[in-house]
């Protein structure tokens, strides 16, 4: 299936008082626009248009860059800005400007602007503002990751199959796992912890799909794999290569993957048994791994937490244990945002990146989120389709209703307009279309009516059939054979003549 893709960023440049370069092409304001190509393969190209307008200050953004600092900037600049989402933009502050601190030339803030130091002419500017577009929308990287499926393998970053593939719905399971409750009466709050925490994060990304969220606690659920006791620090070690085999046999206890729809996530909170305490996760090279904590691609993660042994040996059995779940859920909410693909890259030393508080994650990083889902969505509804197509064409004898048919329809005009949304640069819309593209191609495909044809293809129709009409067609064969000869004997025999 061939797909063409346009991805246009409405980019806004905005000079303060002094920040001009003097170099620039035209006098202010003017338009530019720069595309590039992402090579995916030989029938998906995918455009990038950054359309970028360069502009003044008005007088409402100059006072709001007279704050004192550059987080009060990006909160007093934030109502002036377009808020749709997926534009991007940066304002140029003069090279004397105390509002970014000492060596910071560049400060991203929590919605869809940044501060950029003027100097260095238009050259320089460009470069900051590349980098930019690139931390705040898309790389090249994140969107041969969402196209991961068409893409050759050797072309693929390392992170690429890490990310959860986009979907309508995410269900997340926190679980409990306390496989000594003799020793160990645990405690955690997760109700309070989850409508802290997460419930925030999940609220930003409720545009991009429905969140369902439940906990557990399971009783004598083991690990799987003996960890190897270590006599220097009297502890037991749980080895990098032997992580893998602890997924399965804790799988199995969960439970959760079995009757769901949407992809599960699950995050476990181990307590080891007394007789394997304390529990430490090692990383390849035999470093303990500061958070106790490894997490699994498009799976979840898991953390070992570790209870203090009493201070005196006749405490009495089991030991109470409140879980400190701020703690935890700093690590699972690390795991959560990089799964969804939401980690924070390696940038230069004169980039500052201010943290998301407690929204949980910045307005330009559900863009990123959505950039790379529109493309995902579009690509799998043109994959789903084109199966369909095909299944169709094998089975001669299949009738396909109106119902499918106005689905299939749907899906192609659904995604048709997200393509196009996507070259206007309305990333709202054109993730709305990819969205609803996905429902009616998936309706579609597994529509009951054509289903059971699948499994009922014309050679077992010959299998079933034969076998009822072979005893009742052997005596209507015989009899027609007699009929036949009797009927030629019979022109044989010369008639008699008076």
């Amino acid at each position: 299936a061939s797909a063409q893709f346009q991805l246009a960023v409405p980019v806004a440049v905005v000079f303060a008082p002094g920040s001009v370069p003097g170099d620039l092409p035209r006098p202010l304001p003017f338009r530019d626009v720069q595309e590039t190509e992402i090579p995916v393969n030989l029938r998906t190209t995918v455009t990038t248009r950054y359309e970028t307008i360069y502009r003044s200050t008005t007088a409402q953004e100059e006072a709001a860059l007279e704050a004192a600092t550059a987080r009060e900037a990006d909160a007093a600049l934030h109502p002036l800005q377009d808020a749709s989402l997926g534009s991007l933009t940066m304002y140029v502050v003069p090279e004397t400007s105390s509002l970014l601190p000492q060596g910071i030339s560049v400060y991203v803030g929590k919605h869809r602007s940044a501060l950029v130091r003027a100097g260095g002419g238009l050259a320089a500017l460009r470069a900051h503002l590349q980098q930019l577009t690139q931390v705040m929308s898309f790389t090249v990287s994140s969107i041969t990751a969402a196209l991961s499926d068409r893409v050759p393998d050797g072309q693929l970053g390392p992170d690429a199959r890490r990310h959860l593939k986009s979907s309508l719905g995410y269900e997340i399971t926190f679980s409990l796992l306390n496989p000594d409750p003799k020793s160990h009466a645990v405690d955690w709050d997760i109700e309070d912890a989850v409508n802290r925490y997460v419930q925030p994060v999940l609220d930003k990304l409720s545009l991009v799909a429905n969140f369902s969220v439940d906990s557990q606690i399971l009783y004598y659920a083991v690990l799987g794999v003996t960890p190897r006791f270590d006599k220097e620090s009297s502890s037991f070690l749980l080895s990098a290569h032997s992580l893998p085999h602890v997924i399965n046999p804790v799988e199995a206890r969960l439970g959760s993957s079995a009757a769901s729809l949407y992809p599960v996530l699950n995050f476990l909170l181990y307590v080891p048994e007394r007789s394997h305490s304390p529990l430490y996760i090692q990383d390849k090279d035999g470093a303990p791994v500061s958070t106790n904590a490894f997490h699994s691609p498009r799976w979840g993660g898991i953390m070992v937490y570790n209870v203090e042994a009493p201070a005196s040996p006749q405490a009495s059995l089991p030991l109470h244990v409140d879980v400190d779940m701020v703690r935890v859920m700093e690590v699972f909410l690390a795991q959560l945002r990089l799964l969804f693909g939401l980690s924070r890259e390696e940038l230069p030393p004169e980039f500052l990146l201010e943290s998301p508080g407690n929204d949980g994650l910045a307005d330009w990083e559900l863009d990123r989120l959505l950039w790379a889902h529109t493309v995902e969505n579009i690509a799998t509804v043109s994959t789903t389709l084109t199966s369909l197509a095909q299944l169709l064409d094998k089975i001669g004898n299949i009738v396909i209703k109106d119902d499918v048919a106005s689905e299939v329809y749907r899906a192609v005009a659904s995604a048709q307009r997200a393509v196009a949304e996507l070259a206007m640069g309305h990333l709202h819309s054109a993730f709305q279309a990819s969205k609803e593209a996905v429902t009616s191609s998936e309706r579609a495909f597994f529509d009951p009516s054509l289903l059971h044809l699948l499994y009922f293809p014309d050679d077992q129709k010959f299998a079933i059939y034969i076998p009822l009409f072979l005893p009742m067609a052997v005596p209507i064969l015989l009899s027609l054979a007699k009929i036949v000869r009797e009927t030629r004997q019979r022109k044989k025999e010369p008639t008699k003549v008076d």
